[in-house]
């Protein structure tokens, strides 16, 4: 009788970038698709788009030597898909008011236009709140983007659009921000965006450990 050993497969690296195969490494959506079972992909259906983009950029943004402590968030990300609209409108808040402080005037100007916008759209008085704070951080620029909005902006394009670009250019504006932790901050935006999509789903955070038995 011939006894067979199946060799444990291996668990992918964690790098910048889309990947062929998880033998050549894994973006952190990458890595979980890996984990949640799906076609290897950076858009698995496990996790909410938003969320997805979101950690794609923070992954990507993130150098190797610091890359790996994102490694821990990955399986929290498997299966957090709330159904809510209102998810996008916080993820994007959550973002803008994380780089609104720190970015530059460009992106300062952008990034308060959006965010003015997106919560007159999301009529959510919590968002507007929290976008009121980030923008009380710099008044020049809050002013310049109310002018903006109420001379020569109409709102148009879907809210996932609008979202989507507020996430990039506050990913983009916290990794090239002049500050002593660029990273460190990039990992609180991702942390903090899972958290509310936890809450909004009521569910509880989902360690590598546990991922891995039940899988």
């Amino acid at each position: 009788m011939t006894i067979t050993q199946s060799t444990p497969q291996l668990m992918p690296i964690l790098s910048a970038g889309r990947h062929r195969n998880a033998s050549r490494g894994a973006c952190f959506m990458e890595y979980a698709s890996f984990l949640a079972g799906e076609r290897w992909s950076d858009r698995p259906a496990c996790t909410h788009p938003l969320l997805a983009s979101l950690a794609r950029d923070v992954n990507d943004l993130t150098t190797d030597a610091h890359r790996g402590e994102l490694l821990p968030l990955v399986p929290r990300v498997v299966g957090l898909n709330p159904a809510s609209e209102l998810y996008s409108a916080e993820v994007a808040v959550l973002a803008a008011s994380a780089a609104l402080p720190i970015a530059s005037m460009e992106r300062q100007r952008a990034l308060a236009a959006g965010l003015i916008s997106l919560v007159r759209r999301a009529e959510d008085d919590r968002l507007e709140r929290i976008a009121e704070e980030s923008l009380a951080q710099v008044p020049d620029i809050q002013r310049w983007a109310q002018r903006y909005l109420n001379e020569v902006y109409s709102a148009r394009g879907s809210w996932t659009h609008a979202a989507e670009a507020i996430v990039h250019t506050s990913t983009v504006g916290i990794a090239l921000a002049c500050v002593a932790d660029p990273e460190s901050q990039l990992k609180d935006l991702l942390v903090a965006a899972i958290q509310a999509g936890e809450r909004m789903t009521q569910r509880v955070g989902i360690t590598p450990d546990r991922l891995l038995v039940d899988s």
